[in-house]
């Protein structure tokens, strides 16, 4: 059964925002008492958060499939949508987030970092937020945005100081079981490990992290074996430790030709890791065999200007020379990296003569208008309303689209499509077009309060009327 992941590819859905509410305030003896449409609520965000105490990528193998909740549509009264709840999903230190074409979009390191990998939609407007002085009881409210929909891919890089590298069965696991407190599986045969081991180590002072990468053979760079599914994990490491066995059975192998491989493997992948201090281990020098290797092996590697240390883990000879050794280069490290400053807020100010939308001319008599206050626009418009499409229509002539369609060279009659191709929405364009709702009179005029008004016109001419006569009768005296 699985139990180490460190690449997943996950399916993440933003909570949609919930709807406005069109809504008329009614009771005895008012009729159209005014909007009371509430609003939508937001629809919930799906957020990544590192949590130290996740170390895999497991739960997402299993569950690709993430969904936050969806905001709730407005009501009358002018009562609010509830908002959606935002779904946080815990992540390992040293995760890197990227989409399916492999950019980067996020690298999540240290304890509570977050990235939002899918942002839940805007509620809609209700009624009584889309109110003013010319349109005072709109028919029609905005719907709410979807949420995002995404595909992202998750891998694991493991955040070490020190990466231990070499084939199988060198002694890598054994020396991350002495040298620390974790307990790797550790047996005679090849690719006994078959996932990254991580330990503590202290040296003085210094606390760092330990780490070996199984499976590097021949070729692991090109997908041979399992070094290129692991070789990731060494990418953030400090220094690079080779660790060479001194006590092999194997006639075609040797601690200097290991090591050469080892090294053309590392220079394959890439990943900026030739510049990393590496230390040479030959490990396994309580056999007899192996001591006497490794002091004939020694000068040619320090020749070579390499930090060479003889170990063993059985008998922990050489080890405390070695833990010492690796935290003064962790040490140095770390001391050289930048102090890190506060962070700053950029603020970018849109530039003067940016109008927030593209107008392009396409084939067959066909303007694709793109932008983000368009697109959004369509998304929250109820098209089987006339009076909402109406109002679109007010939003994209004050914004300057139908300006910019007719520089453009557009005609009535030729096809605009507002958004991308796969959700457009498509129409045929008429300069200064109608609200949609006729019967409300011109467009951004709404004479439903008229009506009340007049009547109420009406009952004070009777009224004044009845006055009138009523003092004429008071003044008249019959037997004159």
């Amino acid at each position: 059964m699985t139990t180490f992941v460190d690449r997943v590819e996950l399916h993440v859905a933003a909570g949609n925002g919930g709807h406005g509410c069109a809504s008329v305030h009614r009771e005895k003896f008012k009729p159209l008492g005014g909007p009371d449409g509430g609003n939508g609520g937001r629809g919930g965000d799906v957020i990544l958060v590192v949590d130290q105490d996740v170390t895999t990528l497991l739960d997402y193998h299993h569950s690709p499939h993430r969904k936050a909740t969806n905001g709730k549509p407005g009501e009358g009264g002018n009562r609010s949508g509830k908002d959606g709840v935002d779904l946080v999903l815990p992540v390992p230190d040293g995760t890197v987030v990227m989409d399916r074409k492999g950019n980067v979009l996020a690298d999540l390191v240290g304890q509570g970092t977050t990235y939002v990998a899918g942002q839940g939609g805007r509620g809609g407007l209700g009624n009584a937020a889309l109110a003013s002085a010319r349109r005072k009881a709109p028919g029609f409210a905005l719907l709410g945005e979807p949420g995002i929909a995404r595909d992202v891919v998750l891998e694991l890089k493991t955040v070490a100081d020190v990466a231990l590298v070499g084939y199988p069965s060198a002694g890598k696991s054994s020396l991350i079981s002495v040298l620390s407190a974790a307990k790797p599986k550790i047996a005679d045969y090849p690719f006994t490990t078959l996932v990254p081991n991580l330990g503590v180590v202290t040296a003085g002072s210094t606390v760092y992290t330990i780490a070996d990468v199984p499976g590097l053979i021949p070729g692991a760079s090109e997908g041979r074996g399992l070094g290129l599914e692991f070789l990731r994990h060494v990418e953030r490491c400090s220094v690079l430790v080779h660790v060479l066995d001194t006590a092999t059975l194997e006639s075609d192998r040797d601690p200097a030709t290991d090591l050469d491989v080892i090294e053309a493997e590392l220079r394959a992948y890439g990943a900026g890791l030739e510049d990393r201090p590496r230390i040479v281990v030959l490990n396994k020098i309580d056999v007899p065999d192996g001591r006497d290797l490794a002091e004939i092996i020694r000068p040619e590697l320090e020749s070579r200007g390499y930090q060479v240390f003889e170990v063993s883990a059985v008998s922990h000879e050489g080890l405390k020379e070695l833990s010492y050794a690796l935290a003064k280069i962790v040490a140095d490290t770390r001391a050289a990296l930048p102090v890190q400053e506060s962070t700053r807020v950029v603020i970018r100010p849109q530039a003067v003569d940016d109008a927030g939308f593209t107008v392009t001319a396409e084939d067959d008599d066909l303007f694709r208008v793109r932008g983000e206050k368009p697109e959004r626009w369509v998304r929250q418009t109820d098209f089987t309303n006339d009076e909402a499409v109406g109002y679109l229509a007010d939003r994209l002539n004050r914004l300057g689209v139908e300006a910019e369609l007719l520089k453009a060279g557009a005609k009535p009659g030729d096809g605009v499509a507002i958004g991308a191709d796969d959700d457009a929405v498509v129409f045929d364009w008429e300069p200064a077009m109608a609200a949609g709702a006729e019967m409300l009179g011109r467009r951004g005029e709404d004479h439903r309060f008229d009506a009340p008004r007049a009547a109420v016109t009406r009952r004070r001419d009777k009224q004044a009327e009845r006055d009138e006569s009523d003092e004429a009768y008071r003044g008249f005296d019959p037997f004159e």
